[in-house]
């Protein structure tokens, strides 16, 4: 309780969040907020990485492959995720968030081989399991043709991991941000 208190005078005090009338807590500016979380959190820091190497060179069809997999839960992250999203920049490579336990097991149901450094399809270990939140199902599209879905993380953590990321990262959370996040924004604070 404490704690809570206190991350809410704070917010309050930075004019992030307001008392209602009915004494509750509103979030009054929701988008500043978002952006400065964003540029406080590093994704490369924060998380632990496996790399692998696919030899799979469409990224659809990579993805498409996860699709199939239902028994085991990751959530696609980083320019992949941000491609299903909001198409901006092709990705080269795919994050995705992955539980430690599961990696062995992903890596060899998706015929991966592991690689020191320079891998195409990165695991994730996340700093804490509020990456999982609001995470969405996506349609993947293979030859234009709308496949199967694969589950990305929310819209929000996407824009969050992406505003850092080196490679074209700021420039699709931009993107995000616009096309999304920004309506996002506006629903919340009702506008």
């Amino acid at each position: 309780m404490g704690y809570a208190h206190a991350v809410i005078a704070t917010l309050i005090d930075l004019g992030y969040a307001a008392h209602t009338k009915a004494y509750k807590i509103k979030v009054v500016n929701p988008t500043l907020l978002l952006k400065r979380w964003a540029a406080y959190h590093q994704y490369d820091k924060a998380n632990t990485f496996f790399e692998y190497y696919t030899f799979e060179q469409e990224v659809e069809r990579f993805i498409y492959r996860l699709s199939t997999i239902t028994s085991i839960p990751y959530a696609l992250t980083g320019l992949a995720g941000a491609f299903l999203v909001a198409p901006h920049v092709r990705p080269v490579d795919v994050h995705m968030y992955v539980h430690r336990e599961d990696v062995e097991t992903l890596a060899e149901i998706l015929g991966l081989q592991p690689i020191p450094r320079g891998g195409n399809v990165k695991f994730v270990i996340p700093y804490d399991e509020g990456v999982y939140y609001g995470q969405q199902r996506v349609n993947i599209q293979v030859s234009n043709q709308v496949v199967s879905k694969v589950t990305v993380v929310s819209n929000v953590q996407l824009f969050v991991d992406l505003y850092n990321y080196p490679a074209r990262g700021l420039e699709a959370a931009e993107n995000l941000y616009r096309q999304i996040v920004n309506k996002w924004g506006k629903e919340l604070i009702g506008e």
